[in-house]
């Protein structure tokens, strides 16, 4: 015995349609990289609105943070570990990082957390294929291996427990 053909699944197409056409196929997900519809600039407007958006909040931080010197007392909060344990986390110098960053002091920045200096670089790099793959009308859906997953973590791991030994003063902030 034979099984039926397989046929896609259906949906009603609402009670306008006359009743030949009340049984359309259902429209699946968009495969990743697939390109969307084009409608033009409007489109293009459309799709690229997020990652716009993301990238005016990013800048408007970090103009605050230019604007506002992280040094000068009462304008953040503290890192909790450092207050109780006197302990740099990974974060630990990263707004005078950004603040040296936004002032063009580069060998600043590295000394007050490379760590961050190279996150706002990673970031850079993924809003740009963003952006790009979102003005194409294609979707962004960058996906870490375990394997280099793995890696990043034990990059930070090791980055905090050195920038706090007596041997790695010079990654601290």
């Amino acid at each position: 015995m034979t099984p039926p053909p397989r046929t896609p699944p259906f949906r009603r197409a609402g009670p306008e349609a006359r009743p030949a056409d009340r049984l359309v196929p259902a429209a699946g997900p968009v495969p990743p990289g697939a390109p969307a519809v084009s409608g033009g600039l409007r489109a293009a407007l459309r799709r690229t609105a997020v990652p716009v958006a993301v990238l005016g909040g990013v800048v408007g931080a970090f103009c605050y943070v230019a604007a506002v010197d992280p040094d000068s007392p009462g304008h953040y909060p503290l890192c909790p570990l450092r207050y109780y344990t006197g302990l740099s986390c990974p974060g630990c110098g990263g707004l005078r990082g950004a603040h040296a960053l936004a002032h063009g002091q580069l060998r600043t920045a590295l000394g007050c957390n490379a760590l961050a200096v190279a996150g706002y670089l990673v970031f850079a790099v993924l809003w740009a294929g963003w952006f790009t793959r979102a003005a194409r009308g294609r979707t962004f859906a960058p996906a870490l291996r375990p394997a280099w997953r793995n890696l990043a973590i034990a990059l930070v791991i090791a980055f905090t427990v050195v920038r706090n030994l007596p041997f790695g003063a010079a990654l601290a902030p």
